[in-house]
């Protein structure tokens, strides 16, 4: 029971579906109005771009045998994947989302991209994190950074992310995955984007 509690926190957490997580946080907190047409066609195009992209492409590259399995275990695996979920961000921040009309997101998205491209700097250099960790800390900051921005509290919502921050630790150890250095890192490059633009738009 305990294994398989454990294992789930990899398939909920998994880092393809942060930012739709954190999207759609977004649009459940905050107290503009948007028209719900537009709620749908922006997470809309988040599922396409960061989830159903990424998993069509991991197949071509598995085909390829670039990859062996989705978990990408080998450093060297990470290599392509985190190329082009950098150019998918870049993408999104591009087509999707304006510093104007939804500087939130906007930047929300800048930081997930900073922290992609922080997680491709290592792996340059033989060393991998914890992708699942960086998600999901980005994501527990980025709430953090609403609930002081719109001014409610919030607190069970963020208490909640900081114990699915230790269970998808606790389960990437479990299946030996990932050493605590890599998850300590990959917490930190999860924070540190989203509270470092914290000063452009909160």
């Amino acid at each position: 029971m305990m294994n398989y509690f454990l294992r789930i926190a990899s398939y909920l957490f998994h880092p393809l579906l942060m930012p739709l997580l954190g999207a759609s946080l977004y649009y459940k907190l905050t107290p503009r109005f948007i028209e719900p047409a537009i709620i749908q066609a922006k997470l809309f195009a988040i599922i396409i771009i960061t989830i159903l992209i990424p998993i069509i492409i991991f197949y071509l590259l598995k085909n390829l045998q670039i990859v062996e399995s989705i978990h990408l275990k080998k450093v060297t695996e990470r290599k392509f994947p985190l190329m082009i979920q950098t150019l998918l961000l870049l993408l999104i921040i591009k087509m999707v989302y304006s510093a104007y009309e939804s500087p939130e997101m906007y930047y929300f998205f800048i930081a997930i991209l900073f922290s992609t491209i922080s997680a491709l700097i290592v792996v340059m250099f033989r060393f991998k994190i914890s992708l699942h960790q960086m998600g999901i800390s980005g994501v527990t900051m980025f709430l953090i950074a609403l609930s002081i921005h719109f001014k409610i509290n919030i607190l069970f919502g963020i208490g909640f992310l900081f114990f699915c921050n230790g269970w998808v630790a606790s389960s990437r150890l479990h299946s030996n995955s990932h050493s605590y250095p890599e998850l300590i890192l990959g917490f930190i490059f999860g924070v540190i984007p989203q509270l470092i633009l914290l000063n452009l738009w909160l």
